[in-house]
């Protein structure tokens, strides 16, 4: 039986054989994974970011109805403003129309369409705060 104390160097000289060089290029293999999550990720929220979130109005409960006739302020998709099915042709006339028809009020209901420009709305908006008057929105019945 015969051992080989030379570890298998085979005539290359003295010492331990140490194989091959060290490797010395980059693995770019976890590189493309990762960059083809990330392209993955990227086509996915693209088109959320493209095309927005879709919202509609919720529905509530229906509530008690008054006798009293309240103001409200209903603005069409097209942005013509009615205060209690009476035309309102400018918005800045809003407090003396209040404090013509009603007296001592001090809250508003606004309707509005539910495809009505947000710049309509917040001009309403703003409007009866000048007016110093509680705005309440109305919403559609279940």
């Amino acid at each position: 039986m015969a051992i080989r104390v030379d570890h298998g160097a085979m005539g290359r000289g003295r010492g331990r054989y140490q194989g091959p060089g060290t490797l010395s290029e980059m693995n770019i293999v976890p590189l493309v994974d990762v960059v083809l999550v990330l392209l993955i990720i990227f086509m996915i929220t693209a088109q959320a970011m493209e095309f927005g979130l879709e919202i509609e109005v919720p529905k509530v409960n229906r509530t008690q109805s008054t006798v009293k006739e309240m103001p409200v302020l209903s603005i069409s998709r097209a942005g013509e403003m009615r205060l209690n099915e009476r035309p309102l042709s400018n918005i800045n006339l809003l407090e003396q129309e209040m404090n013509a028809r009603f007296p001592g009020q001090k809250a508003i209901y606004v309707r509005c369409d539910k495809n009505v420009v947000m710049d309509v709305f917040m001009k309403v908006a703003n409007a009866a705060q000048k007016a110093k008057l509680q705005v309440s929105v109305v919403a559609a019945n279940e």
